[in-house]
């Protein structure tokens, strides 16, 4: 099988445009066609399953187009998708802000997915998705590093009750490398996919490794790559792998 895990950043490219003056509100501006970039780069790695990060699912600045549907529709995937704040989040009643959203495209089957939220930070969302024999947790970490170490533990506790192999990936926000999610990592049994480290943002010249898809037992890792594009302001992951026990 194989995973891409990718923070797209709402299919706004890699910077800020050029015409915008105030530091942020670049995040208010769309930009037509990076998505079908989007999309193309997708169809060509043809994965089983898609982590998105950083979806824009119908504002104003997508031009009311949800990415993770029309996406989904490109590949012929199912979509699962869920704004990433707090259910009880003020985000959640804001413009724009509340169609920021993370998702799950998936070709195979899929048993059921099931939304969780952490209990600190702003970007709370962790997406369950589970598969015949696999359940994979996609995650946006906060960009505190108190709050992402209480993350940390609310999702070890949400993993280690999973009883089928795991994969735990997304933006982990890692600012001070992956030596912040050595004790997470060991205390599930899992490892990374990235083997030798290598840095996934910021896309145009990347220095710091801040995604990331972590392999528990029975998952065979048979092949790790990250593509240099340029469509957003992280690089995608792609991990083909095998379930090799239940």
């Amino acid at each position: 099988m194989r995973l891409v895990v990718y923070n797209i950043r709402y299919a706004m490219g890699a910077g800020t445009p050029p015409h915008v003056p105030v530091p942020g509100a670049g995040y208010l501006f769309g930009n037509p066609g990076n998505l079908d970039n989007i999309i193309g780069f997708l169809k060509q790695e043809d994965p089983d399953i898609v982590g998105l990060i950083e979806v824009d699912i119908g504002s104003v600045r997508s031009g009311r187009v949800n990415q993770a549907e029309a996406i989904a529709r490109a590949l012929g995937h199912y979509s699962s998708y869920e704004c990433k704040y707090g259910e009880e989040s003020v985000n959640q009643y804001l413009p724009i802000l509340r169609k920021q959203a993370n998702a799950f495209l998936a070709a195979p089957r899929v048993a059921g997915e099931r939304f969780h939220y952490f209990e600190t930070g702003i970007k709370r969302l962790i997406i369950e998705l589970e598969l015949d024999g696999l359940a994979v947790f996609l995650v946006h970490l906060s960009l505190k590093y108190r709050h992402r170490h209480f993350q940390l533990r609310h999702l070890y506790e949400l993993v280690k009750r999973c009883r089928k192999p795991v994969i735990v990936a997304g933006d982990f926000n890692t600012f001070w490398g992956e030596d912040e999610i050595f004790l997470f990592k060991e205390a599930l049994g899992l490892r990374s996919a990235n083997t030798l480290g290598l840095p996934s943002f910021p896309s145009r010249a990347p220095r710091m490794e801040l995604d990331f898809i972590l392999c528990g037992p029975g998952i065979e890792i048979r092949e790790f790559r990250i593509p240099h594009v340029g469509y957003s302001d992280h690089l995608p992951l792609v991990c083909d792998f095998e379930v090799t026990s239940s």
